[in-house]
């Protein structure tokens, strides 16, 4: 590394300076504190009207051989020309560039310095950290931390497009300044979002890019500023034309270079990202600024790639189709999507079996297709399920009330013409701490109106609304609306720039002197809220008060309550409670906890053994687990949710703990208690110590999931491959194994029995029934193993053109799909009636035993359907990527399968031509799939267990 040199520092770093003069200094004060001491600073004012350029002379006196100050003759009115001077005056060998608002991290020269020598970079770009200042818990999110996990070089930009795409700052990065020179790179001047074109320019010009994932550079936010940065003033339509400016001249740098596979990367970060910042402020804008608006963004839209709307979130690009056709009624209510994400604002269409974001514009393809919104599911959820666009579209004062008006959005016509319709109004403090009390309101009308719920209502405020003052200052409005019945929640969008505005009299439960007005404002969500208004004086006090020792004591205590409170209710706390407080506690003779795959269901052998003891009429305390809702669960029995405190309290004291998964793992079972573990199913795929990643696991950590293998006091086995496989994968000594079957499968024998006996057609049950299913369908059930896929809502995509299936086979069969626990998945209403999701239903049992023949791939449900002797099918369209790439399997599916094995829908449909032949043409291989796979299947399972453990229950 250079010795330290005046005439040839190793790195300059360029501050730049606007009326900063208070915080200039810590940002000079950072560089010179830099552990690599060859750095100097170069200032440089943009003609600043406050001392900003007299603070940065003084500093350049103070530190002559290091800080040099510059001044433009004229304001810039940007970052460009200053950071332009900089370089132009720079005598490092490299480049950095700091504004006066910022820091950069002690170790940033160095950090970055070094990774350019070491692989000769001609850019070097690190982590950068924005600091919200004003939070008081000193939030910092890092800027797009993926790019920065490890130390990487590129060659090209073309090897991570994500780089160009998000890290658009010019200020978190190191520049060789031979290269800036050679290559001529400024920054634009006269325009604003400078950094985006600058950052593509030394991206794309680079001839080797590296990567440090150290922090370089503080951000530091304002939130509480007065004076809106550049970005955030996006009421200015003059900044919204900048912007799409600097995209078209990063589109032409793009072409001119080749790169078109950035310029899509870059197009689908457009319509995710750039154009929804701005479409989120549209609710709260004139006419005029949205007609402007309109035009400036739709001469850029019509250069993004089609192909990246199908990249994007399906309410992205519907906000962007309707802004390029400057469709207003229906761009409204997206955005009202796109900021409030699970609200439901227009009111949908269905045409041809799919549905429409709205009526408008299907006559286009590429409309249409953008336009359909079917695998969103919204024509599958219940009116209780639904949050519903609620518009504000009157409001008036009268003395002591306020009279308001809207329309509710009646998607798909969820609330019928006949519903019984009953509303009420709730107002209830937005700081979660005052949330003492809510008041509510009648809703003196509700009617329909076309395909909206029209609604009126005059809640008198000055009498009914009671606030504390001060402390809840801000009151949020709800509509509830009742439908026949059960309920739904609205909140009021305002969307009407000046719809709201006036204010009147409330009566504060602690003062008047402190306040005696209540005015409407609008949140940046867009619904109305209500704000106390304090006196002018009062405010004064408050505020001084607030920054005082009293204030701070009081803040302080209230702090410290919610810090004890959340270690009160943490993971760690509850595992605590559990072992030094509950676990003290006497165990419960007769209490029993069930649990079945993670309390999301009743179902499976726990729910066999269950109704097995209730059956038998033993005497015993029964606890089920739940996770979510605790509908379906049993009435007789005490519910209790998972990791609650109930939870934990009833495992600590429970004589048994049955279950088909595992009880949470970090809790110790006590010597008094006995763990039955069912499990949930026979093993294709390797478990356990037989997956890769466990064997590649560190010893202290195999050591831990031994420890809660070893809970188990029996393990249920249904075959000697479970021995051989499950058994020896969990290392389970012979002493666990108890070889009695799986009780849910007591069902199933005994279905396949009766069936026998009977010798004709079988009855189907209340299940048919209760499904709609025709007596003249055949019943296919498609179950498929869990997939990670669908990202956070785990939806599953099925492997086959749903439709296509449904208009094949709709005359013959009705199709149940019944996803993973952990997935869930979306139907076309175009299906309806031929093929059904079941998946909300618990058990799978009794699908099961309704099913004509069964569809699955790799799921452990062919073991359990296979007792039934009836068709089976294998849709292993995914086999090499599943056995191979995957953990393995234990056989070989292609040799093994009891049914046929196809790869691909058109061998699928063949395969379900028919079912007789297929049954016939299998029958032996499934009678020897069962003898191996299910031979202690006898249909006793349930009973074998209650009486080997619970016979001493049974009442006198």
């Amino acid at each position: 590394m250079k010795e330290e040199s005046l005439r040839s520092p190793d790195v300059s770093v360029v501050v730049i300076v606007y009326n900063d003069e208070a915080r200039l200094p810590t940002a000079v004060r950072s560089v010179l504190e830099q552990t690599l001491r060859g750095v100097e600073v170069v200032i440089v004012d943009d003609h600043s009207t406050d001392g900003s350029y007299d603070v940065a002379r003084r500093l350049a006196a103070a530190w002559p051989d290091r800080v040099r100050a510059h001044r433009l003759d004229e304001n810039s009115g940007g970052c460009g020309a200053p950071r332009n001077r900089g370089i132009a005056e720079a005598r490092g060998t490299y480049v950095l560039f700091l504004d006066s608002d910022d820091v950069l991290q002690r170790d940033a020269c160095r950090n970055m310095l070094e990774a350019a020598e070491t692989t000769g970079a001609d850019l070097v770009s690190g982590l950068c950290v924005r600091v919200h200042v004003d939070s008081r818990n000193g939030k910092e999110v890092k800027w797009y931390p993926w790019l920065y996990t490890r130390t990487r070089t590129l060659d090209s930009i073309s090897e991570l497009p994500d780089l160009l795409v998000f890290d658009t700052l010019s200020t978190n990065k190191c520049y060789r300044r031979q290269f800036l020179v050679e290559q001529e790179l400024r920054f634009p001047v006269g325009i604003h979002y400078e950094d985006l074109l600058f950052s593509a320019q030394a991206y794309v010009a680079a001839r080797r890019i590296t990567l440090v994932p150290n922090r370089v550079y503080d951000w530091n936010v304002s939130d509480r500023a007065t004076e809106k940065s550049i970005s955030n003033r996006r009421a200015e339509i003059a900044n919204f034309r900048h912007r799409m400016e600097i995209h078209r001249r990063v589109d032409r740098l793009l072409a001119d270079n080749g790169l078109l596979d950035l310029k899509f990367h870059k197009d689908v970060k457009f319509l995710k990202h750039d154009l929804v910042l701005h479409l989120r402020d549209l609710p709260f804008r004139d006419a005029g600024y949205r007609e402007e608006f309109a035009a400036t963004a739709r001469a850029y839209l019509e250069s993004i790639d089609r192909a990246a709307y199908d990249e994007v979130d399906p309410i992205h690009a519907v906000c962007a189709l309707l802004l390029e056709r400057s469709d207003w009624d229906n761009l409204l209510p997206a955005v009202d999507t796109l900021t409030n994400r699970d609200k439901i604002s227009a009111p949908l269409v269905e045409r041809d079996g799919r549905v429409y974001w709205c009526a408008e514009h299907l006559d286009d393809d590429f409309a249409r297709h953008v336009l359909d919104v079917t695998e969103l599911g919204h024509h599958t959820k219940p009116v209780e399920r639904m949050f519903l666009r609620n518009v504000l579209t009157g409001y008036a004062e009268r003395p002591g009330t306020v009279r308001l008006a809207g329309r509710i959005t009646n998607p798909l016509g969820v609330v019928p013409p006949g519903a019984r319709l009953t509303g009420e109004l709730e107002f209830g403090a937005r700081r979660k701490g005052v949330r003492f009390q809510t008041f509510r309101f009648p809703v003196t009308a509700l009617r329909h109106e076309g395909d909206a719920i029209a609604w009126e209502a005059s809640p008198d405020l000055s009498h009914g609304l009671r606030p504390l003052g001060v402390v809840d200052a801000v009151w949020d409005v709800r509509l509830h609306l009742g439908v026949d019945g059960v309920r739904t929640t609205t909140r009021l969008t305002a969307c009407e720039p000046g719809l709201v505005a006036g204010r009147f009299p409330v009566r504060p439960r602690l003062t008047r002197l402190v306040a005696d007005r209540i005015a409407p404002e609008v949140s940046s969500r867009g619904h109305l809220a209500f704000r106390i208004v304090t006196r002018e004086r009062v405010e004064t006090l408050v505020a001084s008060g607030v920054r005082g020792t009293p204030g701070r004591l009081a803040k302080s205590g209230y702090r410290g309550a919610k810090r004890l409170r959340g270690r009160l209710t943490s993971g760690d706390s509850k595992i605590r409670l559990y072992h030094e407080v509950f676990s003290r506690l006497p165990v419960k003779r007769r209490l029993v906890v069930f649990e079945s795959h993670l309390g999301r269901q009743y179902s499976d052998s726990p729910k066999a053994i269950y109704e097995e003891m209730r059956r038998q009429g033993l005497d015993f305390e029964a606890v089920w687990s739940y996770a979510g809702s605790p509908e379906g669960f049993p009435d007789d029995a005490v519910l209790v949710r998972r990791w609650s405190l109930p939870y934990l309290r009833a495992l600590a004291r429970a004589a048994f703990w049955i279950d088909n998964q595992s009880y949470p793992l970090k809790l110790t079972k006590r010597r008094g208690t006995t763990y039955l573990q069912t499990w949930h199913g026979s093993a294709l795929k390797r478990m356990g110590f037989d997956e890769p990643e466990w064997k590649l696991r560190p010893r202290p950590a195999q050591a831990e999931q031994q420890r809660v293998l070893d809970r188990f006091d029996r393990f249920l086995i249904r075959s000697e491959h479970d021995v051989r496989t499950l058994a020896r994968a969990f290392r389970l000594k012979e002493k666990t194994l108890l070889r009695v079957g799986y009780p849910r499968n007591d069902a199933l024998v005994r279905a396949r029995r009766e069936e026998l006996r009977a010798g004709g057609p079988r009855r189907r049950g209340p299940l048919a029934r209760e499904l709609g299913i025709p007596d003249d369908r055949a019943v296919l059930l498609y179950a498929p193993t869990f997939r990670h896929q669908g990202g956070r809502q785990r939806r599953f995509e099925l492997p086959f053109d749903v439709e296509r299936f449904a208009d094949v086979f709709g005359d013959r069969y009705v199709l149940l799909v019944r996803s993973h626990y952990l997935n869930h998945v979306v139907l076309p209403p175009s299906v309806r009636g031929r093929v059904l999701d079941v998946s909300a239903h618990h058990d799978v049992t009794p699908l099961l035993e309704l099913a004509d023949g069964l569809i699955t791939d790799y799921s452990s449900v062919m073991f359990d359907y296979a007792l039934l002797g009836r068709p089976m099918f294998f849709f292993a369209y995914d086999y090499e990527e599943y056995v191979h790439e995957g953990r393995g399997t234990y056989f070989d599916l292609l040799e093994r399968a009891p049914g046929p094995v196809v790869r691909t829908e058109r061998e699928l449909h063949t395969a379900l031509e028919s079912l007789d032949e297929q049954s016939v043409k299998y029958a032996e291989a499934r009678d020897g799939f069962v003898a191996e796979f299910g031979e202690y299947d006898t249909g006793g399972a349930a009973r074998a267990v209650v009486d080997q453990f619970f016979s001493e229950w049974r009442r006198a």
